[in-house]
């Protein structure tokens, strides 16, 4: 298998938006990767970045002031990079703007993954606002497969999808092979498997902890886990496995 990461984007706001205690005076900005997977027969893309128009106006396109916290830049559009007709398959880790924010932007036959908790989360008035969702990014004619838990992708183990909930209801990393976990936002950096210092917000940090604590076991039996937004270490590229 070959996985590539792209850059879909940046997102700059303070510190503390980011991880608690940090200083709210700081601002930090943050890679938003997606990744390709390629197989012999398949194109997987897992995550969709940032919408161009989100990067535009942030706060218009959304309809949100508190997207006024943010600052989102685009280098080149994630569909500039890679070949929306040739892909066989999309996962979303979770539904938040800088994961499915691209979603509007593919072709409506393209299969898209994703856990049933969380394109539920996704329908639902409270849930959508309690775990700052946009519904533009996901709404729309598709084909939604909805998997309950752990699911193997392409029926031979070469990756599985992992429930990690807590971020948000839903959210879902992936394992690509034996030795590489694309932990998305279980934890945005690095060290956050070790010292659960999440972002003042989530769905459930007690469920996060958990989830942190198992992508935590999987990086000690050997497996490298990339964190979802951690600028010292999510680069575009080439990723082994």
């Amino acid at each position: 298998m070959k996985v590539e990461c792209f850059n879909a984007g940046w997102m700059t706001a303070p510190a503390a938006v980011w991880r608690r205690d940090d200083d709210p005076r700081e601002r930090v900005r943050f890679p938003v990767p997606a990744y390709l997977v390629e197989t012999k027969s398949e194109r997987v893309l897992i995550d969709t970045g940032l919408h161009p128009g989100a990067c535009a106006d942030p706060v218009a396109f959304y309809g949100a002031e508190t997207m006024g916290l943010f600052t989102l830049e685009l280098d080149q559009p994630l569909l500039e990079q890679v070949d929306a007709s040739t892909l066989t398959k999309v996962v979303v880790t979770h539904l938040h703007y800088d994961h499915a924010g691209g979603l509007s932007l593919l072709p409506p036959g393209i299969p898209l993954f994703v856990q049933r908790r969380e394109w539920e989360a996704g329908e639902d008035r409270a849930a959508i606002e309690r775990n700052f969702y946009f519904p533009r990014d996901y709404a729309g004619e598709r084909e939604v497969v909805a998997v309950d838990g752990d699911y193997d992708l392409l029926g031979d183990g070469s990756i599985e999808l992992l429930l990690t909930p807590g971020h948000t209801p839903g959210h879902q990393s992936v394992r690509i092979g034996e030795a590489l976990v694309l932990g998305a936002d279980v934890a945005y950096f690095e060290s956050g498997l070790d010292d659960h210092r999440f972002p003042p917000y989530g769905d459930d940090q007690d469920a996060q902890r958990g989830s942190a604590e198992r992508l935590r076991d999987l990086r000690d039996g050997g497996a490298r886990v990339l964190p979802g937004h951690d600028p010292g270490v999510v680069r575009p590229g080439p990723v082994g496995t």
